[in-house]
């Protein structure tokens, strides 16, 4: 039997955010400070995001490891810690970048943004693989998908209002058809109407037309079956 993978969906809209941020550091012109700017806050918001994420694991998933395997828990902090620095150590290139008054200077500090978050992507894709590897064993062998729901759903609780658009965005992003599909579903089963509505909304707008259409199929299935 498939067990809840409690990373499973916030890590795909994760790693897509990741992903489409690196091909914009790339594409980008750090010669053209306008276009450069919109890159910029791109990166801001990866970082802010996985601040919040690292946050809510810190206080809900890690506990819940540290309660049978302390030194694994442990472990997992401190990539946390090497996260956070290397978040620090971006967010500080950016200021540099906006704080230059010269453009070659801006375009030299620019380089340095680009390999800051390269190292930044890399040690979170693989932070996040190992997370979904190691505590899933750990998750799988206390706990019952029920309990891991539970502790989903108490973050999603405490996630602030102006974050839940943007992970859904990128989660929708990130997430194949059928598994945006079973989301749906699952919110407009055990969610009020209008955060269906909002989700809705947010699938019609950022997938391409013909995923849009075939995840429409998946959701009205049932219903003409019915």
């Amino acid at each position: 039997m498939q067990r809840y993978n409690i990373f499973h969906q916030i890590h795909k809209g994760l790693r897509a955010m990741l992903y489409e941020t690196a091909i914009k550091v790339q594409h980008a012109d750090f010669w053209n400070v306008d276009e450069t700017e919109d890159t910029i806050e791109n990166i801001n918001e990866v970082v802010r995001l996985f601040d919040m994420h690292a946050f809510h694991e810190d206080n809900h998933v890690f506990p819940a490891v540290e309660k049978y395997d302390p030194a694994i828990a442990d472990a997992f902090e401190q990539e946390h810690v090497q996260d956070h620095l290397l978040g620090e150590l971006l967010s500080n290139s950016i200021e540099r970048w906006k704080n230059a008054s010269i453009i070659t200077e801006k375009a030299e500090i620019a380089r340095e943004v680009q390999h800051a978050y390269v190292k930044f992507m890399v040690f979170n894709l693989e932070h996040m693989a190992k997370e979904e590897d190691v505590l899933n064993k750990i998750l799988w062998r206390y706990y019952t998908d029920a309990e891991l729901m539970a502790i989903t759903g108490q973050i999603i609780s405490e996630v602030p209002t102006d974050y839940v658009g943007k992970y859904n965005r990128w989660m929708m992003r990130g997430l194949n058809n059928a598994e945006i599909t079973r989301w749906l579903k699952s919110v407009e089963r055990n969610a009020p109407e209008y955060v269906f509505r909002s989700l809705f909304t947010t699938a019609e707008r950022e997938l391409p037309e013909r995923r849009f259409r075939l995840v429409l199929e998946g959701l009205t299935e049932g219903v003409m079956l019915a």
